[in-house]
C-alpha cells in the first residue's frame, strides 16, 4: 500500500491557537455567536447548526458542518439536532455538486485527538469534494496547495446555492 501526505497542513497543525474563554469555548462557538458571516466563510445557518468553508482546506470546496451546541460528540446532541445536521451536509453536498461539479466526495467525523480531530471539543463533520486525478505534484513537491477557486469568492456561490 502506498502512502499519500499533505504536508501542508502542519503549519495548520503545529500553528498556535487562539486562546479558549469561557471554559474551553471552541473557534466553532465563536463563530457561531458572530455576525461575520463572510470574514468567517460561513455559507449557510440553519435552527440548530450551520456551515463553513475550512481556511485550511485539503481541496478545494472543503466545507464544514457544525451544530451551535459546542460538544465533542453526537452524545451531546438531541436526535432534532443530529437530523438537522445530516439535512445541511446534505444540503451542502447538493450546492457543492451544483457549483464546483465534483466526481465524489469524501464525507466523514474525526472524534478525539488522536482521530485527527482539530478542534476535539465541537464536533464538526466534513465535505470534501474530489475529482478524479485531484492530487497533483504541487503539495508533495512544492510543499504548496492549490485551490482552483479563492475562498471569498466560493463561499459567494455556495451561499447562492444554499439559499434555493
Amino acid at each position: 500500500m502506498e502512502a499519500l501526505t499533505a504536508p501542508w497542513r502542519i503549519q495548520y497543525i503545529l500553528a498556535p491557537k487562539p486562546p479558549a474563554t469561557d471554559a474551553g469555548e471552541s473557534l466553532f462557538a465563536r463563530i457561531a455567536r458572530s455576525t461575520e458571516d463572510e470574514a468567517n466563510f460561513v455559507v449557510a445557518r440553519d435552527r440548530t447548526c450551520f456551515a463553513l468553508l475550512n481556511r485550511y482546506p485539503y481541496n478545494g470546496g472543503h466545507v464544514l458542518v457544525v451544530p451551535y451546541k459546542q460538544t465533542p460528540d453526537w452524545d451531546g446532541l438531541t436526535r432534532d439536532e443530529l437530523a438537522d445536521l445530516m439535512e445541511l451536509v446534505r444540503r451542502c453536498q447538493t450546492a457543492l455538486t451544483r457549483v464546483m461539479r465534483p466526481d465524489g466526495f469524501n464525507v466523514g467525523v474525526n472524534l478525539g485527538r488522536v482521530a485527527g480531530a482539530g478542534i476535539e471539543q465541537h464536533l464538526h463533520i466534513h465535505i470534501v469534494p474530489r475529482w478524479a486525478g485531484d492530487t497533483n505534484f504541487m503539495p508533495v513537491l512544492a510543499n504548496t496547495t492549490v485551490l482552483p477557486e479563492a475562498l471569498a469568492d466560493l463561499a459567494a456561490k455556495l451561499r447562492a446555492a444554499l439559499a434555493l
